[in-house]
């Protein structure tokens, strides 16, 4: 009896929100949202769907994403990949306001022949709102979906799914043909649309509900492309009303068909976790893995609406597609990295801009970064992180680094946004000259846990060991002179402060789950440098 692979939930685990799932032959796509890290886009690929490897970030230059100044949570958000043509298509939107009544976004267009590029210059679409996919009809012709934006306040700020043509050779869409075609279920919230052509119906996949505990994706179709939509009697997917499912916030995805004929579902969702003296249900969890991407199988009904096989809640293990061959990556990921390469290891990231020389370089195997902003900058930062992928881990580095002004700081940081991170670092005072000190900034209240206990560093010692243990609901920091001994620092940081869910208490932006990684801040303007010798992320 042949063995069913077993897809494992989520298949991409980490910040990985907002799937656009392919297909393109035999190997199978998943485009994933960034906001303000930078390169912009994260793309992943498998050819089971049970194994994936990050492949690449297309939007790695200034002439496809210039997110300096962006809000934190702004940037890349629901980018859409397809294949049609011949080539990749990718739509992206570059959001500039989060807070308040106004989303000030640019949707844009890029294509490609082979996933790494190289992708053509950026098309100008529209700033009618966000979520966007191209929609490329069995006729040839090719439709942006979106969902519009109301300011008005006396409206609703999810006005509806907008369906509008996109001339090919003219490289533009053409605004006289746009029409809202489905303004979503009483839950509202409407976005992140997603049409197919199947079986003599146009179905328009749809999330609504906000991407938090009451997210879900609802389904409608219509005979033809402007409507009028008729919704599916049950909700598709959601896990609102399974408070204890593994699997939370479910929703926002897209849809893909198998060679041999099989239907998944890829969609973003949240893995919370509570503190001992929490309610397992109020609150709901802390999120601090953010929205990571999972996988589940469909089927349809006799009416030709589609299920989810399990229950609409959403599964850990999900059948593999039948006859699928394993097909297992050389894993990309480093896990103790040497900066032995010339260039960044694919899963490091920067903040909004470029890792270029006015932040820092790979030399003689080390990282530099140059002091730049502090980390409540959205401007300019020197700040080389990754992704938390795992409740608990360890990460650490070694720096040398001599401040001479407290405005000079340097170390390793757990950071969320410009409002929420924490930091042991290098730096400097009056009374101990060169010393460790662990700080955070929550809800943009900063505060100095040692302050005139400061550790002293003696001036012989030319490499300081940092390192931060995460232990799921609480993170911690410790120090070695020799990476040998490592000594404690007394401070047990709640991880729950780098959580999507506690961010969302204080501010609009909530999309991103933490990162770790390495930070120079020299806000006094001279640019001091630190060197990194390895960085090392090792899950538990």
């Amino acid at each position: 009896m042949e063995l069913t692979m077993k897809i494992q939930n989520p298949v991409l685990k980490g910040f990985n929100a907002d799937p656009s799932i392919v297909r393109a032959g035999d190997t199978y796509y998943i485009a994933n949202s960034t906001f303000e890290w930078f390169p912009g886009v994260q793309i992943h690929e498998s050819k089971d769907l049970v194994h994936w490897q990050l492949v690449t970030r297309p939007l790695s230059t200034i002439r496809l994403l210039d997110m300096k100044g962006n809000a934190d949570s702004g940037g890349i958000w629901a980018p859409d990949l397809s294949y049609a043509d011949g080539k990749f298509w990718l739509v992206y939107t570059d959001v500039k306001v989060v807070d308040g009544a106004f989303k000030d976004c640019t949707n844009y267009l890029t294509t490609a022949e082979a996933i790494e590029g190289p992708w053509s210059d950026p098309i100008h679409l529209n700033g009618v709102g966000f979520d966007a996919s191209l929609f490329h009809d069995d006729d040839g012709k090719k439709y942006l979906v979106q969902m519009e934006w109301d300011h008005r306040e006396y409206h609703h700020a999810f006005n509806g799914i907008k369906c509008t043509e996109y001339s090919v050779e003219e490289q533009r869409l053409l605004p006289e043909t746009a029409k809202i075609i489905w303004r979503g279920t009483d839950v509202k919230l409407v976005e992140g649309p997603h049409l197919y052509k199947l079986f003599g119906y146009y179905y328009l996949f749809c999330a609504e509900g906000g991407t938090s505990y009451a997210h879900q994706e609802v389904v409608s179709r219509s005979k033809t492309l402007y409507g009028t939509y008729e919704s599916q009697p049950e909700t598709f997917l959601t896990a609102f009303d399974a408070p204890d499912n593994a699997l939370q916030k479910c929703g926002h995805g897209s849809l893909v068909e198998t060679p041999n004929g099989e239907w998944y579902f890829a969609h973003l969702t949240g893995r919370p976790w509570h503190h001992s003296y929490e309610s397992a249900h109020d609150p709901r969890g802390w999120c601090t893995l953010g929205r990571e991407t999972a996988i589940q199988k469909v089927t349809w009904t006799n009416e030709g609406w589609p299920e989810i096989v399990g229950g609409k809640q959403g599964s850990m293990v999900v059948d593999a597609p039948k006859g699928a061959e394993p097909f297992e990556y050389v894993s990309n990921t480093v896990v103790d990295d040497q900066f032995d390469q010339e260039e960044l290891n694919i899963h490091f990231q920067t903040l909004r801009v470029p890792f270029s020389d006015r932040i820092g370089k790979i030399e003689n195997g080390q990282l530099h970064l140059n002091g730049l902003g502090s980390l409540a900058n959205v401007h300019e930062n020197s700040l080389v992180a990754r992704r938390w992928q795992a409740f608990e881990f360890a990460a650490e580095t070694k720096i040398r680094y001599k401040p001479t002004t407290y405005q000079q700081m340097a170390g390793l940081t757990n950071y969320y946004n410009s409002t929420h991170w924490s930091m042991i670092q290098l730096t400097w005072n009056e009374v101990n000259g060169r010393v460790i000190e662990v700080t955070e900034n929550n809800q943009g209240v900063f505060k100095s846990y040692l302050k005139e206990a400061a550790i002293s560093v003696p001036e012989e010692i030319k490499y300081v060991y940092f390192k931060t243990i995460v232990s799921t609901s609480t993170y911690s920091y410790a120090y070695s002179f020799d990476g040998e001994s490592w000594i404690d620092i007394p401070v047990q940081l709640d991880a729950k402060v780098l959580s999507d869910d506690y961010v969302n208490s204080s501010y609009g932006g909530f999309f991103t789950g933490a990162f770790v990684g390495m930070v120079n801040v020299d806000y006094s303007g001279y640019n001091l440098p630190a060197v990194f010798d390895y960085f090392r992320y090792q899950e538990v």
